[in-house]
């Protein structure tokens, strides 16, 4: 009875080892038959949707361990770990002994019908047989009976159908070149304490102008001396602009420039002969203007929005003004040789300027965009006249300036990229107004200044960027060019 108690047994446990391994046969054949019948888009859209729930997933994940670090240092609320999770993603994930969240399954097991690292079975490109409903979690399928006894690890309310979709409203990462672009083209630094940007730039002019001294005859002869002046002038400016950032949206700056000009002026009638040229130069060098400004970034950029900072500056007249500088005669022999005693360093006005800028980052390329306004106010002078021993008081109020202008710049390395950009500024004529009098324009003081610039930015490193820049003037109002260098370090 004993032997055929033992005997008895095996035999159905042999009889269903086929039956299972047939199972498996054919189980396996209908998935590789259900794989082969796919495309190659659809496996790499399968791929792509499973990929972009094990981010959510991680993302969430991040945020618990944040969030439990900091009430282990009594910050934030207790358990608000895991109600931030819940809420963020829909995910209800369960905690292990820890207090940390249960690590994610491995991707073989997320995915069915997926092959287990080491396996010699499977796909080429790794993507399940058996794709998961929009339903399914990582865990596999759609819920079951484990699903009504509480919530599964990892089990998500739906799935995202592209890779990056949770993440569209993020910020764009930006690479060091194109962050330079930012900082010079855009805005200052928000995201950092302290930046020092030291510049040294010269600017030049060329001005032609034909002078005529004498009559006109029988309004048809003129009699005289006809005699072309012109005026070469250096402006060399090094300044020295402090950022400070005092939120991650506000920043403040206060730029102090000191500025050497040299000017050479050059016509003929020495001797009585208009062709005979004499010249005279005249050196001047004292502090510029001190500009202030705050600057507030209302919108940061996102993959659909651009960043848009507005900025308020003040500049005060702290250099030399304009007015009252006296012309003299150098040469004995040369009556039409006059020149400044000296040349101004500043405009002699306060001004206040409002701005906004736009910027948007399509990797490599930059777009930016400016409008600004700057209103001169008024101010009384003592003397505005240039005629010696003569003295004019009066009023002056220089023309308000609308700027605009906008340009790409293209990142072509990690730490280099170029720029292009244009700029128009117009203003509309001065006026000045003797005491008791009414205010009247001067003519010719209408302006239209337009620069094509073009820059070249290198990223020494985290702290030193180098900024070179070449402005080309297009009309005569605007200098012939404008080169210069800056060295902004952040600490």
């Amino acid at each position: 009875m004993n032997s055929m108690t033992r005997a008895g047994p095996p035999r159905p446990k042999r009889a269903a080892i086929p039956v299972a391994a047939a199972l498996f046969v054919l189980a396996h054949s209908a998935g590789a038959q259900e794989l082969q019948n796919q495309s190659v888009e659809e496996r790499v859209n399968m791929l792509m949707r499973v990929v972009d729930e094990q981010q959510k997933q991680i993302q969430s994940l991040e945020r618990q361990v944040t969030n439990l670090e900091m009430a282990q240092r009594g910050r934030g609320v207790p358990g608000a770990a895991s109600a931030t999770a819940a809420s963020d993603t829909a995910v209800a994930e369960q905690p292990g002994d820890d207090g940390l969240p249960m690590p994610l399954p491995p991707l073989a097991q997320a995915l069915p019908g997926a092959t287990a690292p080491g396996s010699l079975t499977g796909t080429a490109t790794g993507v399940p047989v058996n794709p998961p409903s929009p339903d399914a979690g990582p865990g596999g399928g759609a819920t079951g009976s484990s699903a009504s006894s509480g919530p599964q690890q990892g089990a998500p309310v739906g799935v995202n159908p592209t890779v990056g979709e949770t993440q569209k409203e993020a910020q764009p990462q930006r690479t060091q070149a194109e962050q330079a672009v930012v900082e010079r083209e855009h805005a200052p630094l928000f995201d950092r304490r302290l930046t020092l940007d030291w510049g040294i730039s010269d600017t030049y002019y060329d001005r032609r102008q034909l002078q005529l001294s004498g009559f006109l005859a029988l309004d048809a002869i003129f009699l005289g001396n006809i005699n072309l002046g012109e005026t070469k002038s250096h402006q060399i400016q090094a300044d020295l602009d402090t950022r400070y950032g005092l939120t991650d949206r506000i920043s403040v700056d206060v730029d102090v420039p000191y500025v050497y000009r040299h000017s050479t002026f050059i016509i003929g009638g020495a001797g009585g002969a208009a062709g005979t040229l004499s010249d005279a130069s005249v050196n001047s060098s004292d502090i510029g203007d001190v500009t202030f400004g705050i600057y507030y970034q209302f919108l940061k950029e996102t993959n659909n929005l651009p960043d848009v900072v507005g900025s308020l500056r003040v500049k005060t007249p702290t250099g030399s003004a304009p007015f009252g500088i006296k012309l003299v005669q150098i040469s004995a022999d040369n009556t039409n040789l006059v020149a400044p005693t000296r040349l101004p360093t500043g405009t002699g006005f306060w001004n206040i300027t409002a701005g906004l800028s736009v910027l948007k980052t399509y990797d490599p390329v930059v777009l930016f965009g400016s409008f600004s306004y700057t209103y001169n106010i008024a101010r009384s002078f003592a003397d505005i006249s240039s005629v010696v021993g003569q003295v004019e008081p009066a009023e002056v109020k220089l023309g308000d300036i609308y700027q605009f202008g906008g340009g790409v710049a293209l990142a072509f390395s990690d730490k280099d990229s170029a720029s292009i950009a244009y700029t128009m500024a117009i203003s509309p004529q001065s006026q000045t107004r003797a005491p008791g009098g009414a205010w009247a324009s001067v003519p010719g003081s209408q302006t239209t200044a337009s620069v094509l610039n073009f820059g070249l930015n290198h990223v020494v490193n985290k702290h030193l960027t180098i900024n070179g820049a070449v402005a080309v003037g297009l009309t005569p109002d605007a200098p012939n060019f404008v080169v210069g260098v800056r060295f902004p370090y952040t600490f």
